[in-house]
């Protein structure tokens, strides 16, 4: 194996990868989302939210995914992994607040920028740079997104560097759950299971709910 990235010398601490969408969040707390008349933006998808949370914290961090050719902006966070999908859109999400452990969501992600992520798009030089990288559950749906983060694994593992995997399971991406079931966190699948446990050998963490822990590991419960 390659000697480890060194710290010193990696530009960057982190990559994340996959999921980057605009959050329209209800402003009228614990109304239904049918009920909703305003609504606040902010940044949205798992990988996303872990670069701007980590470079908050002081960490270099990158976000490599697609988004649609709209005007964004960005918080810290380095964008060389950034692509410009000019046929796609960047994916939204519209959430409500209705009680507590309760908000119900509506994805738009059908043929979004982000799941068009493909191999061509992982640039060996620029995952070799970083010390670690996060991979998300959701990106392993799609063949094309799922060949482009296990080519993003192959290369950090090369390097000696880490992977992280956000299981990140949202049953509806995975055409286990309708569209007005956004908020669902939990349906067993044989097929869901199968795929994510061949993630798991590559990774040095792993993050998840109980609930992801259970179909990442395709046990009945987490006893």
């Amino acid at each position: 194996m390659s000697e480890a990235v060194d710290a010193k010398q990696a530009p960057l601490d982190v990559i994340t990868i996959g999921r980057a969408s605009v959050d329209l969040y209800g402003q009228q707390i614990g109304s239904r989302l049918e009920d909703i008349t305003s609504f606040a933006k902010s940044v949205g998808g798992c990988p996303a939210n872990i670069s701007v949370g980590t470079a908050r914290l002081g960490l270099r961090s990158a976000l490599l995914t697609r988004v649609g050719d709209e005007q964004l902006t960005r918080e810290g966070v380095n964008v060389d992994g950034l692509k410009t999908d000019k046929e796609r859109l960047t994916a939204l999400v519209l959430l409500s607040v209705e009680d507590e452990g309760v908000s119900p969501m509506i994805f738009y992600r059908s043929d979004c920028a982000d799941m068009a992520l493909a191999p061509e798009d992982i640039d060996e030089a620029f995952i070799a740079s970083a010390r670690s990288i996060v991979v998300t559950g959701t990106h392993f749906s799609r063949p094309n997104s799922d060949a482009a983060q296990r080519k993003a694994i192959r290369i950090m593992k090369a390097k000696g560097g880490k992977v992280v995997f956000d299981i990140d399971y949202r049953p509806n991406l995975w055409g286990l759950a309708g569209h007005a079931e956004g908020f669902e966190r939990y349906v067993k699948s044989d097929r869901v299971s199968a795929q994510l446990k061949t993630v798991l050998p590559d990774c040095d963490l792993i993050v998840g709910t109980e609930e992801e822990i259970m179909i990442a590991s395709g046990a009945d419960d987490c006893l």
